[in-house]
């Protein structure tokens, strides 16, 4: 919880330092990093370990984020992240910087996983009727999981709506082993 307040804390700062243009640029190097940080040993371990000087971590950080085309404020943002000892924070910030840019555009995030890869055409009308249903635009990210076993799970924000067999299955076990 503190994590996150202090991660949305960050992103605010950070998000108000930009203009409109570097808005863009700056998420999708931020999100690449928060990626990478939560994907690679070796730069958590570069990032958290005190054997490596703070010139050290900046210097890493700022060369990912100068290939993932971060903008120069953003190389800035990461210096202070170093300095005050919060790269670790690095993939949650991402997460709220990208929340603080899809309500700029006010664009509703929406992940929907499915057992099997739902074809081209049938994405497309899931999209439609997503964004006549929520009458705003949305970004539909879509992620095949064989656990789900038939159905569809929508997630828009902290909002899901289940329709998989897993899920039904989960429901009935609870119900039965309720007290």
């Amino acid at each position: 919880m503190i994590k996150t307040a202090v991660a949305r804390r960050y992103a605010q700062a950070l998000f108000e330092l930009l203009d409109v243009s570097g808005i863009e640029p700056t998420r999708v190097a931020l999100a690449g990093l928060g990626q990478a940080i939560k994907d690679s040993v070796d730069l958590r371990h570069v990032v958290a370990s005190p054997v490596f000087g703070a010139e050290d971590k900046i210097a890493v950080l700022t060369e990912l984020g100068s290939r993932l085309g971060c903008p120069p404020i953003g190389k800035t943002f990461l210096e202070q992240l170093v300095k005050k000892n919060r790269v670790g924070f690095l993939p949650e910030i991402a997460e709220a910087f990208a929340k603080l840019a899809d309500a700029l555009k006010g664009t509703q995030p929406v992940t929907v996983f499915s057992a099997t890869a739902i074809p081209p055409g049938e994405q497309d009308q899931i999209s439609n009727r997503l964004r006549t249903v929520l009458k705003r635009q949305v970004e539909v990210t879509f992620h095949t999981d064989a656990r789900y076993i038939a159905g569809m799970q929508i997630r828009l924000g902290s909002t899901v709506v289940d329709s998989t067999v897993l899920g039904r299955l989960q429901a009935m076990q609870s119900l039965l082993t309720k007290e």
